[in-house]
């Protein structure tokens, strides 16, 4: 947060010289904020390239054995609980990679992933750099902290994704056989982007609050919408948690159903503040 605001007073000396931009200075100015945001994703991807054997075993691979932590945490929870079927078995699938080039573009591929999820905090950094100029000063100190905010709900929404739902999707998957004489045979890129995609999209969803704070800043949401929107809510994120893990257990659904009913709840007291902070302000306007 500390950083956020440092770098956000730094920004406020570098406008304070009250000159209007052009049209093609805001686009030299959009240029070279894009360029150094793919600088950082270019420096991560190098990294993830040069620990591309680690990152494949532990990290990639890591859902899919038996000592993974959250199988590890399931199988405690059934031996409590008695549900057998929350300790997951071993994923009964070999990876194949069937071009010429499909381990080299793998490697390539998570480099450039891995490389997109770490740079992630700088680029966004970068945009919003860009962007908070032309906010008003109100609009700007409403929004004191937002790159900090947006990266740690990014990744604890990856995180999630990572250690809860990916191990769940990818062992059901993995086991699911519609005759035994059949077996599982998938292409490594397949598997990669399956992985990437259930991150990221968690990583995206958990982005939830920040859409809430945007939305009811400009007057579209308020909390009294989404209180009485609840139980339809509800009804929507369960069939997303059904979708999301294959699984037909009701524990493992609700696994991922609590955090982003979590996140709708969060999403209404985000709301709430909002609504509270600008009918205060009117307020002090109209008093003055």
């Amino acid at each position: 947060m500390a950083l956020d605001q440092d770098w956000d007073d730094e920004d406020q000396d570098e406008d304070k010289d009250g000159t209007e931009m052009s049209f093609m200075d805001h686009l030299e100015e959009l240029r070279w904020h894009i360029i150094r945001s793919l600088a950082s994703i270019v420096i991560f991807t190098i990294m993830a390239w040069i620990f591309r054997n680690e990152i494949f075993g532990i990290i990639i691979m890591g859902p899919t054995k038996v000592d993974f932590y959250t199988n590890q945490v399931l199988c405690r929870l059934a031996e409590l609980t008695g549900m057998t079927s929350l300790c997951m078995q071993a994923a009964d699938f070999i990876l194949q990679s069937r071009e010429v080039s499909g381990q080299f573009m793998m490697a390539l591929t998570q480099s450039i992933i891995v490389g997109l999820l770490f740079a992630f905090p700088y680029a966004f950094y970068e945009i919003w750099r860009f962007i908070r100029p032309g906010l008003k000063e109100k609009e700007q100190k409403a929004a004191r902290g937002a790159v900090f905010w947006v990266s740690l709900l990014f990744f604890i929404g990856v995180s999630f994704g990572y250690f809860v739902v990916a191990p769940m999707a990818i062992n059901f998957l993995a086991n699911f056989k519609l005759d035994p004489s059949i077996q599982n045979q998938f292409d490594i890129n397949d598997y990669i982007s399956l992985l990437s995609m259930l991150t990221l999209a968690c990583g995206l969803t958990f982005q939830l609050p920040m859409i809430a704070f945007v939305l009811s800043q400009v007057g579209i949401l308020t909390p009294s919408f989404m209180r009485e929107y609840r139980k339809h809510a509800l009804i929507v994120i369960l069939l997303v948690a059904a979708i999301i893990t294959p699984s037909p257990d009701v524990i493992s659904q609700l696994l991922v159903a609590f955090p982003l009913f979590g996140l709708y709840e969060i999403s209404i007291i985000v709301s709430g503040r909002v609504l509270r902070r600008k009918m205060r302000e009117e307020a002090l306007e109209s008093n003055s």
